[in-house]
């Protein structure tokens, strides 16, 4: 929101500087994001009359001209303008005066002296381009200080509101806003029912008063639409960043800068029948303003004639009813929308307008028959015609409930002692209507404050009131109590520190992603959709970090980075039976080279056990695959990770169709694990260390060829054979001496005992043990 410091004082003039206003907005939680003069500093630049231009004698586009400076006698200036002649008024700084970047002395232009410089706009800082002389009004004064005549001496600022302070959209609701702040007098001027010339109203039916509760309209006929808009008004939109256009749409946006209220007005003339509030119907379009023409949707709510859609209600105008120079009658169109049914349309269709930026956030519906009033005062004094009757239709607005305000509950949450007279006269100064029993204040909102809605609503208005620069840092006074760390639960940045050291970088993406990603990548037909995405490919919610590390992978690749080893901890969402559930899970990408480039190792792209190794570290147990296939992966290289028989991730090779998709030149490896898995560690006990060695027996044993090596080896683990310590796979044979269908495998076997030294019967009775073993469960034989 950006408006003339000058346009604020003369609503509420306080005692601050342009500076401690800044100060105390931004305080009180309005934003001062920027303030900057209107124009550069300048000094003895005045108000000037050219009474004769003659013609230089030496110089063809020089002309010497006698200027009026309120002086007893004239100056002589020679002037290069082509606008210049005799009878314009026009600043002319003179001798002495700074001007922004140079300075104004004596001078010979071509042998003439010259006592000054006519001046543009350009050469006072007010613009960036100038074509000459800036002319002045007729009604200007000779020898008057030319900032004082132009306004000059003001500051344009810019707020950054929050979105809950709608109300502030406005120099009225700034002014009132500064009054609370600082105790000063508003002076606002009164609006009045304009006087009725014309016994004649448009007939409104508003179809959606769910949509629209409050719609007011107005006829005006015989009005001069090629009026000129009066400087004043002109001076205040263009400092409020807006353009004049013509009176008329001039005047409507002046009211939405004065009390927040957007209006529009339609060419009478062009509408058809009667004025109807719906929603679009099938297969309906509209020309809008901006010449776009756009397919409306069943939910955008329009304003519509007996043709059909005339404007999209709290957004835009249409342009075949729109107002121009040759427009007589005009239909004045001021109303109230509910926030929830405008917002998310304009940026659907690519608009930003002040209408629907106001709307979206919830205008006051107390004042919309006001500004009716106020746009028809300021028509008729400007445009002339007269006023038709109002046309109002009201529906059920929404109710601001009286908000309870404890005197213990604001001390106990600020801090500080406070007064009860004090608290009521912030909310006095605030507008707010209240009635006390005891230390209760109960206080009705007014209607452009629907923020307030809860105890701690008021709290605020009080604190920001009374200033929170006001509130001292008071160091709190609390136990301090180291928080539980118990040995089960891993913390995850451990977990983080671990992927680290490994190699692997952490990455943050969105929660949000491609519909397309959960389709194809992912498998799942049925995403969480997001009712108002921030952008088309990012309009569901994840299942899975896997598309995000796959993006950014691509994002690298692109930039020349061959090796990338990534890692995020994140949340993904499903849905069940219309429940949502959300949980954590730890997700890891590899792709290029094993380890980075050196010279004491050939190159080595990573490979399936390279990550298994990553996965089984980051665990700190032993985890169980099995063979399974994801959407993602490649069906002969993937795996589902087990821990204590329950399914707590995946782990396998990037599927060829999407290594193709995403166009990668080598081989990508995955995987993901359930957070709360990786975290939960068993605690650790005591178990004696033997002092006495080993003994080691390595043996072959053949077996069918698709027995897994992983389930022998459990089923090894799960027999808890007497004496056996550890048993590992050192080498897998298939080929001569091997019979077709099987393969050998090769086992290290190691053994102790840790009260006495094994001997080699005990080592025969444990080995015996294993193979009867495997021979009963894997029909497995000893290999000569």
């Amino acid at each position: 929101m950006q408006f003339s410091e000058n346009w604020l004082r003369s609503l509420v003039n306080t005692d601050l500087d342009s500076q401690a206003l800044s100060h105390a907005l931004t305080m009180a939680g309005l934003e001062v994001e920027e303030m900057q003069p209107v124009a550069a500093p300048f000094s003895k630049v005045v108000v000037a009359k050219i009474l004769t231009a003659e013609k230089h004698p030496d110089a063809d586009r020089l002309q010497v001209c006698k200027v009026d400076v309120g002086l007893a006698e004239p100056l002589q200036i020679v002037c290069g303008a082509a606008n210049a002649r005799a009878g314009l008024l026009a600043p002319c700084a003179m001798v002495g005066a700074e001007l922004p970047g140079f300075s104004i002395k004596q001078a010979k232009v071509r042998g003439i002296e010259s006592f000054g410089m006519m001046c543009s706009s350009k050469e006072l800082g007010i613009t960036a381009e100038a074509t000459g002389l800036l002319e002045l009004d007729n009604d200007a004064v000779v020898g008057q200080d030319i900032r004082e005549h132009l306004d000059l001496n003001d500051h344009l600022f810019t707020l950054k509101l929050t979105p809950n302070r709608s109300d502030c959209l406005s120099i009225t609701g700034i002014a009132r806003d500064v009054g609370a702040i600082t105790g000063a007098a508003t002076k606002f001027e009164e609006i009045s029912a304009a006087a009725v010339e014309l016994q004649q109203a448009k007939h409104v039916a508003v179809t959606e008063q769910a949509a629209c509760p409050r719609y007011a309209g107005r006829l005006i006929n015989g009005i001069n639409a090629k009026a000129a808009t009066p400087a004043w008004m002109v001076k205040r939109l263009e400092r409020s960043g807006l353009r004049s256009i013509s009176a008329v749409v001039d005047i409507t946006n002046y009211v939405l800068l004065a009390l927040g209220q957007p209006m529009h007005a339609f060419d009478a003339a062009k509408l058809s029948g009667d004025i109807n509030v719906r929603f679009a119907g099938t297969g309906e379009s509209l020309e809008l303003l901006n010449d776009s023409t756009i397919e409306l949707k069943a939910d955008d709510l329009v304003i519509a004639d007996a043709k059909g859609a005339v404007a999209l209600a709290g957004i835009m105008g249409g342009k075949p009813t729109s107002v121009s120079d040759e427009t007589t009658d005009v239909f004045l169109e001021s109303a109230f929308f509910v926030p929830a049914v405008i917002a998310g349309k304009a940026r659907r269709l690519g608009l930003s307008t002040d209408s629907s930026y106001r709307f979206e956030r919830g205008v006051d519906f107390g004042n919309t028959r006001n500004a009716l009033e106020f746009a028809t005062k300021l028509v008729l004094e400007i445009c002339g015609g007269k006023a038709g009757l109002v046309t109002e239709v009201m529906g059920s607005l929404p109710v601001r409930k009286p908000v309870q305000l404890r005197m213990s509950r604001l001390v106990s949450v600020l801090g500080i002692p406070f007064e009860q007279t004090k608290v009521a006269q912030l909310l006095t100064q605030l507008g707010f209507s209240y009635t006390t029993a005891g230390d209760v204040f109960t206080v009705a909102p007014p209607s452009y404050r629907f923020d307030i809605t809860i105890e701690e609503d008021l709290i605020e208005e009080v604190a920001r009131l009374h200033g929170y620069d006001h509130i001292p840092a008071t160091p709190p006074v609390a136990a301090l109590t180291m928080l539980a760390a118990p040995e089960r639960q891993l913390h995850l940045n451990q977990v983080r520190d671990s992927l680290v050291a490994a190699g692997y970088q952490e990455v943050v993406t969105y929660s949000f992603v491609d519909e397309s990603w959960e389709r194809d990548l992912l498998g799942n037909n049925a995403p969480i959709k997001l009712k108002n995405p921030i952008a088309s490919n990012l309009s569901v919610m994840r299942t899975s970090l896997w598309g995000g590390l796959l993006d950014t992978l691509g994002y690298n690749l692109n930039r020349k980075q061959e090796r990338a080893f990534l890692f995020e901890i994140g949340a993904v969402y499903h849905q069940d039976a219309g429940t949502y559930h959300e949980a954590s899970r730890i997700s890891g990408l590899a792709y290029g080279s094993a380890k980075p480039e050196q010279w004491s190792a050939a190159n080595a792209d990573v490979d399936f056990f390279d990550v298994k190794a990553n996965v089984e570290a980051l665990l700190g147990a032993q985890p169980s695959y099995e063979k399974a296939e994801h959407s993602a992966l490649h069906p002969g290289q993937s795996a589902r990770i087990l821990l204590n028989g329950k399914a707590i991730g995946w782990l396998g090779k990037l599927h060829p169709k999407w290594q193709q998709h995403y166009d990668l030149p080598k081989s990508t490896y995955l995987f993901e694990l359930d957070a709360i898995a990786v975290s939960s560690r068993a605690l650790p006990a005591y178990s004696e260390v033997s002092k006495l060695l080993p003994v080691r027996r390595d043996i072959a044993v053949v077996l069918d060829e698709n027995i897994e090596v992983g389930a022998v080896l459990s089923a090894i683990k799960d027999a808890n054979i007497p004496l056996l310590m550890d048993v590992a796979l050192f080498d897998l044979y298939q080929g001569k001496g091997v019979a077709e269908n099987k393969k050998s495998l090769a086992l290290s076997v190691l053994m102790h005992d840790t009260q006495k030294t094994l001997t080699d019967g005990d080592a025969d009775t444990a080995i015996a043990s294993l193979l009867q073993l495997l021979q009963a469960n894997f029909d497995a034989a000893l290999r000569n």
